[in-house]
């Protein structure tokens, strides 16, 4: 079995919680309301998808699903906070948001000085936080092993 995190509990939660659920809501948004989220996210600044054309049904539910499954991976990692799931979860999650960071980093032209200054934080949280959990869970658990 693998050992739960016995220290850093309540960040590494937190942060799974709130990056699984951003990602659910997300992905149920897409999913069920593709063209609202194309057009609408993030709510109540809207088009930053759509700045970044073309509308595709197909694709926007395909993220919708992508983004249901980060979320519940992260989801399920933040209620047993296993350290191998946290970290695979982690490791999943980030193979996405890192190329979605990087690619939106050198596509910002569309988007006025508000918008790219919301997307450059948001993005830059998006890796940097599980990054930071996994920089924690990696420590703790060079620190638990006996020796």
């Amino acid at each position: 079995m693998t050992p739960s995190l016995t220290r850093h509990r309540v960040e590494v939660r937190v942060i799974l919680i709130a990056l699984g659920a951003i990602q659910f809501i997300n992905g149920a948004w897409a999913t069920l309301a593709p063209r609202s989220f194309y057009d609408d996210f993030p709510l109540g600044v809207g088009g930053w998808v759509a700045a970044l054309p073309e509308y595709n049904e197909h694709l926007m539910r395909d993220v919708g699903g992508l983004f249901l499954a980060t979320g519940f991976v992260l989801l399920a990692a933040a209620v047993r906070l296993e350290r191998r799931l946290v970290a695979i979860s982690l490791i999943a999650y980030l193979l996405f948001a890192i190329p979605h960071a990087v690619f939106h980093y050198f596509n910002l032209g569309p988007y006025g000085t508000g918008d790219t200054i919301g997307n450059v934080v948001a993005l830059g949280a998006t890796v940097l936080l599980p990054l930071w959990v996994l920089w924690m869970v990696a420590r703790d658990g060079r620190s638990e092993t006996p020796g």
